[in-house]
């Protein structure tokens, strides 16, 4: 039963670093020490792609680079991986928005999903001239993704709105195929929203049973408009081969976080409008305390980054033990990340995936005769995949150890 699907996250928003690069949902973003260039982003997509990850999150907003365009100029270091482009409904037009990712789309060879963000701080939707109220832009994204999955069939759009107005819309290239939407807030205007428009409901990582008591309410909304969703955990990672390394560099991480850097993110964060943010903080405490909310979910992340604030913490095998606990609950994709990007994709990758494969709950999307060669620098995880398949286009299948 592989039934799991794992993507990454391309951290644009101020880089990345062996320390961990906060800030973000309405307060100014920290720098790492490898800045966000298409030279390092390559990297770490490339080095996802070969890992077996499904596609790369690029986040939005002010505080970080452009997703449409990053992932842009991104998509031709790649072959397979896609991108969860995120984009905030309201900054740009319907048509304008279903144009852009039809031509995404075919262009690329249908390797974009849309990660659909409502915007949850007032402050930062006015920096780009956005004055609604949170449940008017919850209205504003209902209504905004109507039309465009509407424009995305072939539809000829004439539509009178609160908040949008077509006249005779018609596509002339229409995406294949469709991109998948995802969509997260934990709001009760956001439930409704992701039930009738979403195909994918993302949540941070919370402890399972919160987990399940959400999607439990999206279900039931979902439900009642006659559709299925699925589900998805947004959440970092920190695995090694034993629990004791994994937590030590849980420590080193917390070590790097100073309190005035504590206080003033957290002041800031306090501000924010959204639900799911006022949850996060709510598991850490905005103290260095009592970090370990539930057996192997650690909340520091979150004492100076907003959004996703908990991270798996953990051997491969107690982060696997982790994952199958959410799959237990009814997620079925997890977009995860960790400090840096490059090096803990290749943590997870050879040492959870494989864990995962031999538990029947993953496998590798591509074959494995077509699969690219990838370095393997990191621990004694390598070793346990040291023989691995090339594209050997003399003889048989080529051994590396």
């Amino acid at each position: 039963m592989t039934d799991l699907k794992f993507h990454w996250f391309l951290p644009t928003n101020g880089g990345d670093g062996r320390h961990i690069v906060g800030g973000g949902h309405g307060t100014p973003a920290m720098t790492g020490g490898r800045p966000a260039s298409v030279g390092y982003l390559g990297q770490i997509a490339r080095s996802a792609e070969q890992l077996g990850f499904e596609a790369a999150l690029t986040p939005t907003g002010a505080w970080c680079e452009d997703a449409w365009i990053t992932t842009a100029m991104l998509s031709s270091a790649c072959e397979r991986l896609k991108f969860l482009v995120a984009f905030r409904p309201g900054l740009i037009a319907p048509f304008l928005a279903a144009q852009m990712a039809a031509t995404f789309q075919n262009l690329s060879g249908g390797r974009l999903l849309l990660n659909v963000v409502t915007g949850g701080e007032t402050h930062e939707q006015r920096m780009f001239g956005d004055y609604l109220d949170k449940d008017a832009r919850y209205e504003r994204c209902g209504e905004f993704l109507h039309l465009v999955k509407s424009l995305w069939t072939g539809a000829t759009v004439t539509h009178e709105g609160r908040h949008y107005q077509l006249d005779d819309a018609t596509l002339a290239q229409l995406p294949e195929p469709l991109p998948d939407v995802y969509f997260g807030g934990s709001s009760p205007a956001a439930l409704d929203v992701a039930a009738e428009h979403a195909d994918v409901y993302l949540t941070w990582g919370e402890p399972p049973a919160a987990v399940a008591e959400k999607i439990d309410r999206v279900r039931v909304r979902a439900e009642k408009q006659d559709r299925e969703l699925r589900y998805g955990l947004r959440v970092h990672t920190i695995t090694r081969d034993t629990a004791d390394e994994a937590w030590a560099e849980a420590a080193r991480l917390l070590d790097g976080i100073s309190a005035d850097q504590i206080r003033q993110v957290q002041a800031g964060l306090r501000r924010s409008e959204s639900e799911g943010q006022r949850r996060m903080l709510a598991l850490n405490g905005g103290t260095k305390d009592g970090l370990e909310i539930y057996p192997g979910l650690w909340a520091g992340v979150g004492l100076v980054r907003g959004g996703a604030g908990t991270a798996l913490v953990g051997s491969h095998t107690r982060v696997a033990d982790l994952l199958e606990e959410y799959a237990a609950v009814g997620v079925t994709e997890f977009v995860l990340s960790g400090y840096p990007h490059l090096e803990e994709a290749y943590r997870f990758g050879e040492g959870v995936l494989p864990e995962l494969t031999r538990r029947g709950r993953w496998q590798h999307p591509s074959p494995p005769r077509q699969r690219p060669v990838s370095a393997v620098p990191f621990g004694s995880a390598a070793k346990q995949a040291a023989t691995v398949a090339v594209n050997e286009p003399f003889g048989d299948t080529a051994k590396v150890s």
